[in-house]
């Protein structure tokens, strides 16, 4: 039972970072969300910070797991590897929008600690690589890696967004429109 009231405490915590933030969640809040005690809270996490730092860590080991299998295979070309990179997103978007919503509004806050920042790196780094093999074989253009993973991300997690708010109708040609968007703005012209 004690881990169900755990993982309750996350999933509360989840949904209202991805919706309120950090600073306009408090912790009775996300008692009152996950149906324990705010007491209860502090059995499972010393403080605010300690839950979103770890809460954080996971959703971030949860994407970092979705895109580590062998999408930089040298067999595929470049323009493949990034459909596969993009497809397994969109999957983690599908199953995971508050974990996609909670990453995207917290990579760069105050309060995550060198742990957190660490993960979030080392999870880039997979974006960083196919994006240094294309700057080495001349079909990726020169702009500085870290800009392009912000231009392909943050319309990726926009374009979410407005699927999540019924803005935007999901579908295949959507995000086929999409994905060719955000290739084109990163490919050499």
């Amino acid at each position: 039972m004690a881990n169900n009231k755990r993982e309750d405490i996350l999933k509360a915590a989840l949904t209202l970072f991805a919706e309120r933030k950090y600073d306009g969640t408090t912790v009775p809040m996300i008692a009152e969300r996950a149906q324990v005690g705010a007491g209860t809270i502090y059995r499972y996490f010393e403080s605010k910070e300690v839950l979103v730092n770890e809460l954080f860590q996971e959703c971030v080991k949860s994407l970092s797991d979705r895109l580590s299998s062998n999408l930089l295979n040298p067999e595929y070309d470049l323009r493949h590897q990034f459909h596969l990179i993009f497809r397994r997103l969109t999957q983690f978007a599908d199953e995971r929008i508050d974990a996609l919503l909670f990453l995207d509004s917290h990579h760069n806050a105050y309060y995550l600690n060198e742990q957190s920042h660490r993960v979030f790196s080392e999870m880039l780094e997979l974006f960083r690589q196919l994006l240094e093999n294309g700057k080495n074989d001349g079909t990726i253009g020169a702009l500085q890696s870290d800009a392009m993973i912000a231009i392909v991300w943050g319309a990726f997690v926009h374009v979410f967004k407005t699927i999540r708010v019924g803005v935007l109708e999901q579908s295949a040609e959507l995000l086929a429109g999409v994905e060719e968007s955000c290739w084109n703005a990163i490919k050499r012209h």
